[in-house]
């Protein structure tokens, strides 16, 4: 790794990935610098997509330049926008990352252009399909297809690019069918992100979007209105369960000796099905009861997936627990 890389996967990446700053961490070294940087180029398309104090149509310019990285834009004034110090850093080191990009062998270099290519396109997607900024001007997903369309772009398509980079350079997966793993691996992607679309309702809503497609979004600002589309919110919550079911089973599939691995499978699959089962006791329109799991939660979670880690038994009978209690 080189010394550059280095400092992008090191100080930067702690100050933007928040907690899954944990789990890159975790990660086996043989993987950890491709994926770690995927995320930091994916993080900062993502900034450039959310500074809405720039006009729309140049956020959008600006990623169709970055989505097949031929050129980096200059990024001056959204980076002048950021009120997070970590985040403005990056925007200001995004051409060293696609440096960075560089330096490793073709094939993973291609495989974080093809995910950067289509997270991308999903940032794109949000820009034009939600053309509101506040609660004024709410517009949500026509159908079913489209909201699984939209965790695949943004999430799933991360599990299909982690399956590959996993198979390409840890030797203990050499069996794996790649293509059956990859299908896991994107549904595994879209529970995550699932679980994140129906926390953040409130919060989506008063930027303009709803991901659930229900006729009259703009009823949803008002928590009194929930019962109304209780019976879709827990359709979803089982679909983002199911997803998550699909998940274990990757999880479980990776061998015992690759501890790193499975570790950072688990701990999302685990803090998913905890914000599950806290958002069945929930009223998720409410703004100010925004479902958060704490990060003494997270810190039991690692413990106790650490020390069951190399036991199937343990960890299945760990894993029963949390999803009996998701599934409400």
């Amino acid at each position: 790794m080189s010394t550059t890389q280095a400092e992008l996967i090191g100080p930067l990446l702690r100050d933007v990935s928040r907690s899954f700053y944990l789990t890159l961490r975790v990660l086996p070294p043989e993987i950890r610098p491709q994926v770690s940087l995927a995320y930091l180029l994916a993080r900062a398309t993502d900034t450039i997509a959310d500074t809405k104090a720039v006009p729309r149509a140049k956020r959008i310019f600006a990623l169709q330049q970055l989505q097949n990285l031929s050129h980096v834009p200059e990024l001056g004034t959204i980076a002048a926008q950021q009120t997070s110090a970590g985040e403005k850093q990056l925007l200001e080191r995004l051409e060293e990352c696609v440096v960075a990009l560089g330096r490793f062998d073709e094939a993973d270099g291609r495989r974080i252009q093809e995910l950067l290519k289509i997270i991308v396109g999903g940032q794109i997607f949000d820009l034009q399909r939600f053309p509101g900024e506040t609660e004024k001007h709410i517009v949500a997903l026509a159908s079913d297809d489209e909201l699984d369309r939209y965790t695949y772009i943004v999430a799933g398509c991360v599990g299909e690019f982690w399956t590959k980079m996993c198979v390409a350079h840890l030797p203990a997966l050499g069996d794996w069918d790649v293509a059956e793993m990859s299908a896991l691996g994107v549904r595994f992607g879209k529970g995550l992100q699932l679980v994140n679309v129906l926390r953040d309702i409130p919060k989506d809503l008063r930027i303009g979007r709803c991901y659930l497609p229900v006729g009259q979004p703009s009823t949803l600002l008002d928590p009194r209105n929930f019962e109304a589309i209780r019976p879709l919110y827990l359709h979803w919550l089982d679909v983002a369960l199911a997803h998550l079911d699909a998940g274990w089973q990757y999880t479980m599939r990776i061998p015992r000796s690759e501890v790193r691995l499975r570790l950072a499978c688990i701990w999302p699959i685990w803090i998913g099905l905890m914000t599950i089962a806290r958002l069945r006791a929930e009223n998720p329109l409410d703004p100010a009861r925004r479902i958060k799991i704490s990060r003494g939660d997270v810190y039991r979670v690692m413990i106790r997936s650490f020390l069951a880690s190399r036991s199937d038994t343990a960890l299945n009978r760990s894993h029963a627990a949390l999803r009996a209690a998701a599934a409400g």
